[in-house]
């Protein structure tokens, strides 16, 4: 297969520009005020993190204190919203709920770490009672909560790669070992026209680990046999993205959204929203 999957969240004319947290180089991270920057630019694409409150809420939220990120204190899991309702973040507004994004911004579309097993749950809640299943793709860096959510949506929500099967990829790539090879089971890609994939839809990645490079071109082009999108985190350099386009990756994850809008613009490949 020589293309990525066409998953209702893929389908975009050109590479997928995320907002890391909603750009939190430009804006506070995961706050309204993020999500109206990126908005204004254009941005269609959210990538973000979600955890629960003790009443099972679900808060776009990175850390698991509230610490860093709002005038509040401790485990974000230990407060109900009507507590985090009363907290500020660092825009000066509450902390996001992910009913609220999914209800006041219809067209975007978000991509969602879960961070935490008790998310899991509430999430595919919430993401269900909005009808909003062909606006996310899910990812987490625990391979078993990845299988949770797959299973809870029975296949019909896009996903990322989980960790141990990113690390069979980015082995087989750099072995250049036939596409075949690189998982213990095939994908399961579907038919044109046919139901969404039942699972992974994207392999999502640094440019390097641990100093040895990632995002190579038999990288690229072995996620894409396998009919995987490669979207590459977190990039805010712009000849760094540049090299990455170049590669052929089909998304970059920034925390400057602004950059990556210029280097798109330049490249000819800048889509904003219809």
């Amino acid at each position: 297969m020589d293309e990525p999957v066409d998953a209702p969240y893929l389908t975009w004319p050109g590479p997928l520009a995320l907002a890391h947290r909603g750009g939190g180089g430009e804006a506070p991270e995961n706050s309204r005020a993020a999500l109206e920057h990126m908005a204004a630019l254009g941005f269609r694409y959210f990538e973000t993190d979600a955890r629960a409150t003790a009443d099972g809420v679900v808060v776009l939220q990175h850390d698991a204190d509230l610490d860093r990120t709002t005038d509040g204190t401790g485990p974000l899991a230990r407060r109900t919203w009507a507590e985090v309702a009363r907290m500020r973040d660092r825009s000066g507004s509450a902390p996001l709920r992910l009913r609220d994004v999914l209800a006041e911004y219809p067209e975007l579309r978000l991509n969602i770490d879960a961070k935490e097993d008790t998310v899991v749950g509430p999430l595919v809640r919430e993401i269900t009672d909005a009808g909003a299943e062909d606006r996310v793709c899910l990812a987490s860096f625990s391979d078993a909560r990845l299988r949770r959510m797959r299973a809870a949506f029975g296949g019909q929500v896009a996903t990322s790669l989980g960790q141990r099967e990113t690390a069979r990829l980015v082995l087989a790539a750099a072995a250049r070992v036939p596409p075949g090879a690189a998982r213990r089971r095939p994908l399961r890609v579907p038919a044109p026209g046919g139901p969404p994939p039942r699972r992974a839809v994207a392999v999502q990645v640094p440019p390097r680990h641990g100093g040895i490079p990632v995002v190579t071109a038999p990288f690229v082009a072995l996620a894409h046999r396998l009919g995987l999108a490669v979207h590459v985190w977190t990039v805010d350099d712009a000849t760094a993205m540049t090299r990455l386009l170049d590669l052929g990756v089909d998304g970059i994850v920034t925390d400057r959204p602004r950059v990556l809008r210029a280097v798109l613009e330049a490249r000819g490949e800048w889509y904003p929203p219809l």
